[in-house]
Order: C-alpha cells, then sequence, then structure tokens
C-alpha cells in the first residue's frame, strides 16, 4: 500500500481509507466477524479508519474500539459528530455544548484518549463557525484531537471557516469529506480546488456510489443489494442507471471490473487524498483490496470524461447536503405578492 499525506499536516495515509458505516445494525451486526475485517484490512496496509458517533447509534466506534486492541498506535483514527443522538435537540448540531460531550462519548466508545481527526458531519447554519472552530481547538490544546476537519460543506462554506480561522487565531479545518465518484463529480468543480489551495486533504465517500458503480445495479434487472430495500431513490435513478450501462464497457475494454475502475478514478484525481471504502462483508473487502493496484489510463479517463464530464453531477445522491438556499422553499421563493416585475 502507498501512502499520501493528509493535507498538509504531515500525517501519512493509506489510499483507502477504510469506513466503518456498515459495521453495527446498519449492516454486519456480527462484532467478531467485522473486527476480523477491520484487522484484515490493517494487515493489508490500510492505515486509515473513519467511523462517526451516528453510525448505529455508536456501535460502529464501539465495534472499532474492540478492533484496534494493541494496534491503535498504528491507525489514524478519525470519528465525526453533528448527526443526532437522541430525541433532545441538543444531542446533535455542531455547538461547544454538543461537540465536547460527543468526542468524550466518542473516545470512552473508542477506548482511547484521542482521535487523530475529529470531523463535523455536516454544516450546521444555525451555528456559527467561530463558536464550533473555538470548541475544536480547545480540544486539540486539550490533547484530545491531533487534526480537525468537515465533511460535505460546499466551498463558500469551506472558504468562511478558513477566515474565520485565520482572523480569530483558532484551529483550521485541516480535511473535508465529501461525496465523490464517477457519477458525482460536481465537487471537482469549486470544492476540491478550494481544498487543494487550503492545503486540505480530503477524503471522498461513497465511490462506489452507494453500490450502483459495483455491477450489482443493472437497468431493467432486479438486484439482492441489501440497500435496495431502504427505498433510496438514486439507486432507481434512470440516468444513473443509463450511465452505469455506458460505464461497463469502458471497465471491461480496460480489463477490470466496474467496482476497481470506480476505485481508481476516485483516487487519481490530485486533489483527493483518499477514497472511503465502507465493505459489510469480508467478500466486499476482498474484492476491494483486490483492485488496490488498478490505475487508469489518459485514455480510460478520457472515456469516462466523454461519459459524465468533469464538475456535473448525474443525479444526487439521497444523502448529499443541501444548503438551506436551496431545500428551503422560503429562501428561494419570493412571498407571492412580490413575485410580479410590475
Amino acid at each position: 500500500m502507498k501512502y499520501r499525506t493528509l493535507g498538509r499536516t504531515g500525517i501519512k495515509v493509506s489510499p483507502y481509507c477504510l469506513g466503518a458505516m456498515m459495521f453495527g445494525a446498519a449492516g454486519n451486526r456480527d462484532h467478531d466477524d467485522s473486527v476480523r475485517i477491520i484487522h484484515k484490512a490493517l494487515d493489508a496496509g490500510i492505515n486509515f479508519v473513519d467511523t462517526a458517533d451516528a453510525y448505529s447509534r455508536g456501535e460502529s466506534e464501539e465495534i472499532v474500539g474492540k478492533a484496534l486492541k494493541g494496534r491503535r498506535d498504528q491507525v489514524v483514527l478519525a470519528t465525526k459528530a453533528h448527526l443526532p443522538m437522541g430525541d433532545d435537540p441538543n444531542q446533535q448540531g455542531n455547538s461547544r455544548r454538543w461537540l465536547v460531550r460527543a468526542l468524550d462519548d466518542s473516545l470512552r466508545r473508542l477506548g482511547t484518549d484521542h482521535v487523530d481527526l475529529f470531523q463535523v458531519h455536516r454544516p450546521a447554519p444555525d451555528t456559527d463557525v467561530e463558536e464550533t472552530l473555538s470548541a475544536l481547538t480547545d480540544l486539540v490544546r486539550a490533547g484530545k484531537v491531533r487534526a480537525i476537519g468537515a465533511s460535505t460543506f460546499p466551498a463558500s462554506d469551506i472558504v468562511e471557516a478558513q477566515w474565520v480561522a485565520e482572523r480569530r487565531g483558532l484551529e483550521r479545518f485541516r480535511t473535508e469529506q465529501p461525496p465523490y465518484s464517477v457519477l458525482n463529480r460536481g465537487i471537482e468543480r469549486e470544492v476540491l480546488p478550494v481544498c487543494e489551495r487550503y492545503g486540505m486533504g480530503t477524503m471522498v465517500w461513497s465511490p462506489l456510489a452507494q453500490g450502483l458503480l459495483t455491477g450489482r445495479f443493472r437497468k431493467g434487472r432486479p438486484t439482492d443489494s441489501v440497500r435496495a430495500g431502504r427505498g433510496l431513490r438514486h439507486l432507481s435513478d434512470e440516468r444513473r442507471l443509463d450511465t452505469v450501462e455506458q460505464l461497463i464497457p469502458v471497465a471491461q475494454d480496460a480489463g477490470m471490473s466496474l467496482t476497481h475502475l470506480a476505485m481508481a478514478f476516485a483516487i487519481a484525481h490530485p486533489g483527493v487524498t483518499s477514497a472511503i471504502i465502507g465493505p459489510r462483508t469480508m467478500e466486499h473487502l476482498d474484492d476491494l483490496l483486490a483492485g488496490a493496484g488498478a490505475a487508469l489510463s489518459d485514455e480510460v479517463l478520457d472515456r469516462i470524461d466523454a461519459i459524465v464530464p468533469p464538475g456535473t453531477d448525474v443525479g444526487m445522491l439521497d444523502m448529499a447536503y443541501d444548503p438551506p438556499a436551496v431545500g428551503q422553499d422560503g429562501l428561494r421563493r419570493r412571498l407571492p405578492d412580490e413575485r410580479s416585475a410590475a
């Protein structure tokens, strides 16, 4: 396994980051099997593990903690907070009140005294970014966190956070975790260039487009995928399925599976540090590891560009972040009596 520097932190990480979302009730309920999967990934040279408190309500972190006993110092460990962890409205978000508590809870579940990367899982428009950065700075100074990062932030929010950190003398976001795949290339337009400008590392999620780029989802064919039964609209989006059909012969001509082509594409961009893999079974991990040596030629990348132009998205992931300006009607529609020109 080769290693890359995570932004300008000096921390060396593998181009594949092991995502732990599928360990626990949301995926693999067998803790021992999940631990074996994690150990195999580490033995293969993956030294970067990413989880979150919200993954199976803390169960994922508990499994990761079990797996890292005796191996903690060899792993770059990342977790996240923001998503709801209870019915209390203050058990979520990016406030100081919640982030301090959330990190302590994560450390307890992970069985460690620090994480290498602590990320806010989503933007929080109702919270001043200075409040968030101030709390994260104190956590770094307390020795509980080595670096801080964000996930799924629009480019404008990334820039604002960098400016606030500079003006206030606070720790700045060192990483961003955006969605990225052959089907969702929108971050190439602004997010990745902004991250490169500020020396931020990026760990992209859903490089397989929630399974669409494994070849298991085909137009007009049934699938036994676990995700298929969860009502995710992007898995049946005709535009996305049509694009998959165009990509399959590209992978075949390149002599590799669609999965391997998709992973090789994700880590080929100079702005991408690592791509997050999220295996649920040992078979999933074995398949992903088998493609670790795959590299795409310029000819193959040109063919992909012709199918999905750079900087464009083919539909959207259901769990993608929509800023309030897009998601709230009242922010994009004037009052009825103000909509006419005369």
